[in-house]
C-alpha cells in the first residue's frame, strides 16, 4: 500500500511541476534596426485558443500605416532584420489579411501624429504555447511601409525598421 501511495504522490508532484503556473505569456523588445530609431515592445498572452498582443511603438511615420509580422526565426543579428528571414507560415497560407489563417500576419501598427503607435487584439491562427503555431523565439518585424496585403509573399510592406525577439517568460 505504501509503495501505491509513494507512486500516487510521485505523479502528482511531476504534473504539479510540468504544468505552467499561470498563464502563457511571451514579449518581444523591438529594437532599431540600422538608420532606424523604431523601438517597442510587444507582449502575446494565450487566452484559450487565441493569443491576446498588446505592442507599443515609437518613432514611426506620423500618420501611417506599419506592416507588422511575425517572421520564422528570432535573429535581429543582421542589422536590417533580414535574418528573421521570411514571414512565419507554418501552415503555407497565402499572405492576407489578419485572420487569414496565414500565422504571421498581424494587424497593422497605425501610428499617430507624434509617430506611437498601440495595437490591442485577440489573434487567431498563433499561439505562445508549444506546436507547430508556436510564435515563442520567432522574430517580430515592424515594417516602413503599409502591407497591401496582397502581394505574396510579403505585402510589400518595405524595409525592416524594428526588430525583435519573441521570448517566453
Amino acid at each position: 500500500m505504501k509503495t501505491v501511495i509513494a507512486a500516487v504522490a510521485i505523479a502528482a508532484l511531476s504534473a504539479c511541476a510540468s504544468a505552467p503556473s499561470g498563464p502563457l505569456r511571451a514579449t518581444a523588445q523591438l529594437q532599431p534596426t540600422k538608420g532606424s530609431k523604431t523601438l517597442g515592445e510587444a507582449t502575446f498572452e494565450q487566452v484559450g485558443d487565441k493569443v491576446h498582443v498588446l505592442v507599443n511603438v515609437n518613432h514611426l511615420k506620423p500618420g501611417q500605416e506599419h506592416g507588422f509580422h511575425i517572421h520564422e526565426v528570432g535573429d535581429c543579428s543582421s542589422g536590417d532584420g533580414m535574418s528573421t528571414k521570411g514571414h512565419f507560415n507554418p501552415f503555407g497560407k497565402p499572405h492576407a489579411h489578419p485572420g487569414s489563417g496565414h500565422a504571421g500576419d498581424l494587424p497593422a501598427l497605425k501610428a499617430d501624429k507624434g509617430g506611437r503607435a498601440k495595437l490591442d487584439v485577440m489573434v487567431e491562427g498563433i499561439t505562445v504555447g508549444p506546436g507547430a503555431a508556436s510564435i515563442v523565439g520567432r522574430g517580430l518585424i515592424v515594417h516602413a511601409d503599409p502591407d497591401d496585403y496582397k502581394t505574396q509573399p510579403t505585402g510589400n510592406a518595405g524595409a525592416r525598421i524594428a526588430c525583435g525577439v519573441i521570448k517566453a517568460e
